[in-house]
């Protein structure tokens, strides 16, 4: 790990046009809907009929599946579930490396990631813990790979719409076995701890077929 005096971005920067801004819009669509629901006066049926229409001609302008593997990983990816900037799952959260070797970041969830009235979904607390702990293992001064196992603690519900802060730490490493912990705090309160165990191994990116690709 290189020392830095200050933190230090980790998450892609999302861009203000081209698909960062078309997936930004898509995150609004599916918050409205959420908002919106079943009893509207908005004319479901109408949008429907657009959405699906939008969503037919981004088909006829996709690649094929491996192809878009290949373009996916052939930098600093920017499609993952939590961070991506061209992925409309994605909160997105942002993260940060500091001095220390830990990382950290702030999100604000919304109904989309909802499970008991007014709380985030256990397995989308999950789902954040898991790629901060690999993003601190990046950042860390050990080695990085993939998840084990991993051990999540819920001590209280994780409030939505509230800026909510997430910290990992990579703890130790002894040959390939990585060991890195995490937790969700709302207003300075720990909501969601997670313990994990990362195996120091990788999975081979996709490459073109004129590079050896199949």
């Amino acid at each position: 790990m290189t020392t830095y005096a200050e933190s230090v971005p980790l998450s892609p920067v999302p861009n203000d046009d081209g698909i960062d801004a078309a997936v930004a819009a898509a995150r609004r669509v599916v918050n409205a809907l959420l908002h919106a629901g079943a009893d509207s006066a908005a004319p479901m049926t109408d949008l429907a009929r657009d959405l699906n229409r939008i969503a037919a001609q981004l088909e006829e302008h996709a690649p094929e599946r491996q192809e878009r593997f290949v373009g996916m990983w052939a930098g600093r990816p920017r499609h993952d579930p939590v961070t991506g900037p061209e992925n409309a799952l994605a909160p997105p959260l942002h993260l940060h490396g500091l001095p220390d070797g830990s990382v950290t970041g702030t999100v604000t969830l919304g109904l989309p990631y909802q499970g008991p009235p007014g709380c985030v979904h256990g397995g989308i607390s999950a789902l954040l813990l898991d790629h901060a702990l690999g993003v601190a293992n990046s950042w860390g001064p050990g080695p990085d790979g993939m998840t084990g196992t991993l051990s999540v603690r819920y001590h209280r519900t994780t409030p939505l719409f509230e800026e909510l802060t997430i910290r990992a730490r990579q703890q130790s490493s002894e040959g390939r076995r990585i060991h890195t912990t995490g937790e969700i705090l709302a207003d300075g309160q720990v909501c969601v701890s997670a313990d994990g165990i990362f195996v120091a191994k990788h999975v081979a990116r996709p490459v073109a077929q004129d590079e050896g690709g199949r």
